[in-house]
């Protein structure tokens, strides 16, 4: 546990939703960590009940927790997350997220939604609190 003298964010206000796979961003996998290589990217909805990788500039739903083998996955919707910032993306401390694309166009990043669009400002949600790792950014969604 943090003391006074430490800044951190896991676990605060963590709330979860088991939700179904897409099957084609997300999938199965036994021989990964908590069922699927996915695991710790952001997630968007992509039909009812069910999730896939966010997309870029779509709204981020959650963070990919664990993926079972029936199908059904664990996503955090609420509280402070880390979350892979994308590819050269702008990672604004207080600015909302929305989805970006990481590493050879690959789903499931974030960053900074930007003000003059009007679609990003739309699909933005919660704040960036901290993006000094781009790599592991923290973003409070509620």
């Amino acid at each position: 546990m943090a003391g006074r003298n430490d800044i951190a964010f896991d676990d605060l206000l963590n709330e979860n939703v088991t939700y179904l796979i897409d099957g084609v961003t997300i999938t199965f996998d036994a021989t990964q960590p908590n069922g699927s290589a996915a695991v710790g990217r952001a997630v968007m909805l992509s039909g009812n009940k069910t999730v896939a990788l966010a997309d870029s500039n779509a709204a981020i739903e959650g963070k990919l927790i664990k993926v079972e083998r029936d199908g059904k996955c664990t996503v955090q919707v609420e509280g402070y997350m880390n979350l892979p910032g994308g590819a050269g993306a702008t990672l604004t401390p207080g600015a909302a997220v929305v989805g970006a694309l990481g590493p050879g166009n690959a789903r499931g990043y974030v960053k900074a939604a930007d003000t003059a669009q009007l679609a990003q400002v739309a699909a933005g949600r919660g704040r960036i609190v901290d993006s000094a790792d781009p790599a592991n950014v923290w973003v409070a969604l509620r």
